[in-house]
């Protein structure tokens, strides 16, 4: 190593290593020995993949064919374990030089960032089902409620005014009718204005796909660019539609990166996005070439908050859910047709 770069190397507080190509470590900076716990010697003698999670091992080995082929890596995690048995979460940027069979790489413990991150999901997941809870109390006792309504008021109209001598007892009579067909009106303003709120929530307006589309794209063109991602637009079958636009753009956001994220490995990533009207109704058709889903196995947790699919441990279990949750909270519906190692298709339908 170049002695100008040697204390660099030696006082980081990153972990730095260089590794060849056959799996070995070649050297390690003194804050990767300690972050691990083992001694050089120990890091030396055994293969890499030797210190890897066993459930990250396969991705990790895939991406390391890739670095073998002259392909950086970049933000790319996975989980080491320490010698005292603990795992730690790593975040690699790493740079192969073919003419030297040495892979070069810089690594930050991010664990304390998962950890905080599976808090939030932890949070939003008990949120969600609150909400859940809450929505359900709300209509089950509105719907409670209009049965004995409707007995009382099946009751007083038995009632027979005319049999009644009392004056001020036909006066309480028909007090008793009218507040039982004013609580009525309200129990039912209540569930109509409760499923209005339940679908819109708040003003609509008209959303241009390819704008929302063009602001996605520029906020990870270098995401994009990194993946060799292919893109395949044709907005010509419907340019716009009312919607949200932050809704609009995470959708786009959560779709494309999805589909590099599962891209399978050494193919770029084609991504297909069109639009339609087919019978009345407006739809949004997303495509890739990924890796694809076992419908048969997971096709009925795609939409699900916290769920994976491939065995990817940087995956969030959110993106989906999330994309669901826009298109449906709106009124609209998604449906998703996948086969392994084929891609996958979303086709949304917008609220006519």
């Amino acid at each position: 190593m170049n002695m100008q770069l040697e204390p660099f190397f030696e006082q980081s507080m990153d972990c730095l290593c260089i590794a060849n190509y056959e799996g070995y470590f070649e050297k390690i900076n003194p804050a990767f020995v300690e972050l691990l716990g083992y001694s050089e010697e120990e890091l030396y003698s055994k293969m890499i993949s030797e210190f890897i999670y066993h459930e990250d091992r396969e991705r990790t080995a895939a991406h390391r064919d890739k670095l073998k082929k002259n392909v950086p890596l970049v933000n790319f995690e996975n989980r080491y374990v320490c010698k005292s048995g603990n795992l730690v979460w790593l975040h690699w940027t790493s740079i192969p030089v073919a003419k030297e069979g040495l892979i070069y790489a810089i690594a930050k413990d991010v664990t304390h960032t998962k950890k905080l991150e599976n808090e939030r999901k932890s949070h939003l997941t008990r949120l969600y089902q609150v909400n859940e809870k809450l929505k359900q109390q709300n209509y089950t006792t509105a719907h409670d409620l209009r049965s004995p309504l409707n007995n009382l008021m099946a009751l007083v109209s038995l009632i027979d005014m005319t049999k009644i001598d009392d004056p001020e007892t036909r006066e309480i009579c028909s007090l008793i009718q009218l507040s039982a067909e004013g609580l009525k009106t309200s129990l039912n303003s209540f569930l109509d204005t409760f499923k209005q709120n339940d679908l819109s929530g708040k003003k609509l307006n008209e959303v241009n796909f390819n704008e929302a589309l063009q602001k996605v794209q520029n906020s990870i063109s270098a995401l994009i660019q990194k993946a060799g991602a292919k893109f395949h637009i044709d907005f010509s079958g419907l340019g716009s539609v009312p919607f949200k636009d932050n809704f609009m753009e995470s959708i786009f956001l959560n779709l494309i990166t999805n589909s590099i994220k599962y891209a399978r490995p050494g193919v770029p990533p084609v991504i297909s996005i069109r639009t339609t009207q087919q019978n009345g109704e407006k739809l949004l058709i997303f495509s890739d070439n990924g890796l694809g889903i076992d419908m048969d196995n997971v096709g009925h947790l795609i939409f699900k908050l916290n769920e994976r699919f491939h065995g990817n441990e940087d995956s969030k279990g959110v993106g989906l859910y999330l994309v669901h949750n826009h298109v449906t909270s709106l009124g609209g519906g998604i449906k998703v047709e996948s086969q392994v190692n084929e891609g996958t298709t979303f086709t949304i339908k917008f609220k006519a």
